[in-house]
């Protein structure tokens, strides 16, 4: 989890994909945090994605760093630990205009079932489950 979560800090930025009925949904984000030994993002209640999370916890995300991607796969479990949303925001306080712990709108989520492949065109490739 920790290369997971290294290759996507690095990143900056890396795109989710979730669907909305049968048509899929892909946008960017940028939140990536461990907590208590789980891999998290973050989001806005009142955004789509959060809706879309709530029907089907099946997601995949896509990412570019260097010469590498990243494709990992794997099932959005919404925590409401305010503990976590804490942690998630000291991490980046750059968000703290728009969400705040415990507002009714940040929410958290973290990974599971999860499977990440790390692929490059000259390496070889890698895959993590968590």
């Amino acid at each position: 989890m920790e290369t997971v979560y290294d290759f996507l800090k690095n990143c900056g930025v890396y795109y989710i994909a979730t669907l909305d009925g049968d048509q899929p949904r892909v946008r960017p984000f940028g939140t990536v945090d461990i907590f208590e030994g789980k891999l998290y993002f973050q989001t806005g209640k009142k955004k789509a994605v959060s809706k879309q999370l709530k029907l089907n916890l099946n997601f995949q995300i896509s990412g570019m760093y260097n010469d590498k991607w990243i494709r990992l796969t794997g099932k959005a479990v919404y925590d409401d630990n305010i503990e976590a949303e804490k942690h998630m925001l000291a991490a980046y306080p750059e968000l703290a205009h728009m969400y705040q712990p415990g507002d009714g709108n940040n929410e958290v989520y973290y990974i599971s079932d999860a499977t990440a492949e790390i692929c490059s065109f000259t390496e070889a490739l890698e895959v993590y489950s968590f």
